[in-house]
């Protein structure tokens, strides 16, 4: 469990290149490092939220030390950078946010491997990807579109990591079916987003 941790990230990004039209080929180093300074800053600095039971301060860890913000925080940074110009606004933010998460899991496997818990080394690393290729899919739709499809592009990507933290907080908690169905729910745009490039791929 702890291997696959480790290394499913990177497996992911390597298979999210292949399928992808869009290979960013500017921004991987900075994304890399810093993925790295976040992650040892966590490390050595442990949970932000101190989570009590199984009531609101266990879904806010979950939202601010395990699953959201480790996901959803490559896309801030790359949405700052654009602004600011350090990067395109075309970057491929899903590939440097894939890169940022390489080191993040790496030293995730590491602090979760004493616990064995399959929640956390097999269920987190796939919310993590649910989240950053499910917002590949709701940024397709804001930089095609305009209007209320672009609000509602909007408002899907920000749900959606809550949503994979929600998931996340129903199975620690024992709620399994409402666990399964807001994980299952929590795949949908990422779903879309791997069909919708492997079709896109094809017809190159």
């Amino acid at each position: 469990m702890t291997l696959f941790c480790l290394l499913w990230p990177s497996l992911f990004y390597l298979f999210w290149r292949s399928v992808n039209e869009h290979t960013e080929r500017t921004g991987g180093t900075w994304a890399l490092v810093l993925g790295s300074i976040v992650a040892l800053f966590q490390f050595f600095l442990g949970s932000l939220i101190n989570p009590g039971g199984f009531g609101v301060s266990r879904w806010v860890s979950a939202c601010v030390d395990i699953v959201a913000l480790p996901a959803a925080l490559p896309f801030l940074v790359c949405a700052a950078f654009s602004v600011f110009r350090i990067i395109s606004r075309d970057s491929n933010f899903t590939n440097l946010a894939f890169l940022w998460l390489i080191p993040v899991a790496a030293l995730k496997a590491l602090s979760w491997s004493a616990r064995s818990d399959p929640l956390l080394l097999l269920g987190v690393p796939v919310l993590w990807t649910a989240i950053v290729t499910g917002m590949d899919f709701f940024i397709r739709i804001i930089r095609s579109s305009w209007g209320i499809f672009a609000i509602l592009a909007i408002a899907g990507g920000a749900a959606l990591p809550f949503l994979a933290a929600t998931a996340y907080w129903a199975l620690f908690s024992q709620y399994a079916v409402a666990g399964f169905v807001l994980f299952a729910a929590a795949l949908v745009p990422a779903s879309v987003s791997m069909i919708t490039a492997f079709l896109e791929g094809k017809t190159k």
